[in-house]
């Protein structure tokens, strides 16, 4: 089983913008490589993809630093600057096992920056680098990631959170024709991960996040969907465990082989995990 979706961070470290705020207070802390050992070993995890969660590349490096150190760490999803003309040497700079980039899109105040003529070029260095790309983006993006990986049908995306669709207020569209248009492309896969947080902190409950998880699967197929916690994210609605067993619930419909695929074989392919 792997989980294609996990932080780290110290906020007594390093400055997140998007950790501001009382309701982000309980997860305002150091979590650690021994702090991920202990949750995914309870829930049988045998590997893991860590995520960037801010815009620097010397967070990527010592992302890399600790995956190098922790076998249970078996790729590192990291950011460099897709804008800058070099991004083929920025990417080939980083020591370890690199297996993708990502940028905070959804917080670009240009809902068609993932369109921009630089960002199209980096995201094609990337390609030729063998390198994925992360596409945290939210409903009013979510053309523009389309149009990107029509632009772009070597590269490989994946699409983080499912594009976050709006749970707890239910709006239903744009969202729905959004991640359907993007699961029509043979390259772009999705994580089911972070519903949680998007739902009703305190009163989801997993059959409000069926409908959501159905139209995913329906989307990608377990052929191009994969399993994500968002750790630590998720605790601010749902502990590691519970996040786990949700997604075995949310995926009961599939066949045997399908949910190997789902925790397991897709993360493998869209990362090229070893």
């Amino acid at each position: 089983m792997i989980d294609a979706h996990h932080h780290l961070w110290d906020p007594s470290r390093r400055d997140y913008p998007w950790m501001t705020g009382t309701a982000l207070e309980p997860i305002r802390r150091p979590y650690t490589v021994d702090d991920l050992r202990a949750v995914t070993k309870a829930a049988g995890v045998k590997g893991t993809v860590l995520v960037q969660t801010v815009s620097s590349e010397e967070e990527t490096r010592e992302f890399l630093s600790a995956a190098q150190d922790e076998p249970l760490i078996t790729g590192v999803v990291g950011w460099t600057d897709l804008t800058a003309p070099d991004v083929a040497e920025r990417v080939a700079a980083f020591s370890g096992p690199l297996v993708g980039i990502r940028h905070q899109v959804e917080d670009e105040p240009d809902p068609s920056w993932l369109t921009r003529p630089e960002v199209l070029r980096g995201l094609a260095a990337l390609g030729e680098a063998g390198l994925t790309y992360d596409l945290l983006v939210k409903p009013p993006q979510l053309p523009a990631a389309l149009a990107a990986a029509k632009a772009l049908p070597d590269q490989v995306f994946v699409l983080d959170h499912a594009a976050k669709p709006p749970i707890a207020s239910g709006e239903w569209q744009p969202w729905a024709d959004g991640v359907a248009a993007l699961g029509e492309l043979d390259n772009v896969y999705c994580k089911l991960s972070g519903l949680v947080t998007e739902a009703d902190w305190a009163r989801w409950k997993v059959g409000q996040l069926a409908r959501w998880s159905e139209h995913v699967l329906e989307s990608f197929g377990a052929s191009r969907l994969m399993f994500g916690s968002d750790w630590p994210v998720c605790e601010l609605a749902a502990a590691y465990e519970v996040v786990v067993d949700t997604a075995f619930s949310l995926t009961g419909s599939l066949s045997d082989a399908e949910r190997l695929d789902f925790f397991d074989g897709t993360a493998r392919r869209a990362y090229r995990l070893t």
